[in-house]
């Protein structure tokens, strides 16, 4: 082949790599997990106000879709300078009209908020913040009978337990029999520890596997929401702040990752806009598309963008 032909077909090849890499990398946040808009009638659900137990929504909930019912956790706190941090029901066929359970709420003894609720078998798993922000978990039968199992025992990466102080927004994820355990440290970055009997948590690392910042959205404080696999990949829905001042203003973010250690955020964060507070962020699947819900001080979903 002539040397000017096959610098040329060369070049047509280089571009064909470039082109495919680009449409990797494009792929990487696809539009249907970052796109979305928010639902006209929002929000769905709100707190019942002053003088009830749940005057206040306050930190992350959860919803599950089984059948035909969409099933939401949520936390009220009755406004007082103590703060009771309790657990609610609600249930909705649809997940845009809700009905709170006539027997709110469920557990009056227990300080419940921040939580991940997931289907363990016949049962269920419940991990979230306790008083003092100490992760801890719960089991049920039905998803209103909780029994607190304690608090989650976190080891370094020697075995040691970690230092004493705040540990919350517990995020789990479970994959070929290992248990995945995302949590914040006073929102200062997110660690990763493994298990497999939910008993004893190890560190992957004792650094943090999604850290603060660099951009102004996150750099102040971080937390993961959810995790999700979708094409092959992990995405890690969190929230994060930048503002100084209080109140503080959170929005919802998301991350990639092909191991649930090495982690890289969408040059396109924050999902949802910093002007108001949108952060606690899941997404559900309905049956057609993704809805993303943010649940910090009141329930809001927005569509994924067609």
């Amino acid at each position: 082949m002539p040397r000017r032909r096959f610098l040329h077909a060369a070049a047509i090849c280089l571009g064909l790599l470039v082109h495919a890499a680009g449409l990797v990398a494009a792929d990487e946040f696809p539009p249907e997990l970052v796109r979305f808009t928010a639902y006209a009638k929002n929000p769905v659900f709100t707190a019942a106000g002053p003088g009830h137990w749940d005057a206040k929504i306050r930190e992350r909930g959860w919803i599950l879709r089984e059948g035909e019912t969409w099933r939401l956790w949520y936390t009220g706190d009755d406004g007082t300078p103590e703060g009771t941090r309790l657990l609610g029901y609600a249930t909705s066929p649809d997940g845009l009209t809700w009905t709170r359970h006539a027997a709110n709420p469920l557990d009056r003894n227990e300080w419940i908020e921040d939580m991940q609720v997931v289907k363990n078998g016949d049962a269920y798993l419940m991990v979230a913040e306790g008083m003092g922000d100490q992760a801890q978990w719960l089991t049920s039968r039905d998803g209103l009978t909780w029994h607190r199992e304690g608090t989650l025992d976190v080891r370094m990466v020697d075995g040691t337990r970690i230092e004493a102080g705040p540990y919350g927004t517990p995020t789990v994820w479970f994959e070929e029999g290992v248990w995945h355990l995302f949590y914040e440290r006073r929102d200062a970055g997110v660690w990763l520890a493994r298990s497999r009997d939910l008993k004893v948590w190890t560190n992957v690392q004792d650094e943090p596997v999604l850290p603060l910042g660099p951009e102004p959205y996150d750099r102040l404080m971080i937390a993961l929401n959810q995790i999700i696999k979708y094409e092959g990949r992990y995405y890690a829905y969190y929230h994060g702040s930048g503002t100084p001042e209080k109140p503080r203003l959170w929005s919802t973010s998301i991350a990639v990752s092909s191991d649930l250690v090495h982690w890289k955020k969408y040059a396109g964060n924050p999902l949802t806009l910093e002007s108001a507070n949108q952060s606690s962020g899941i997404v559900i699947f309905d049956g057609k598309q993704y809805r993303l819900y943010t649940m910090h001080d009141k329930v809001e979903v927005h569509f994924a963008k067609p």
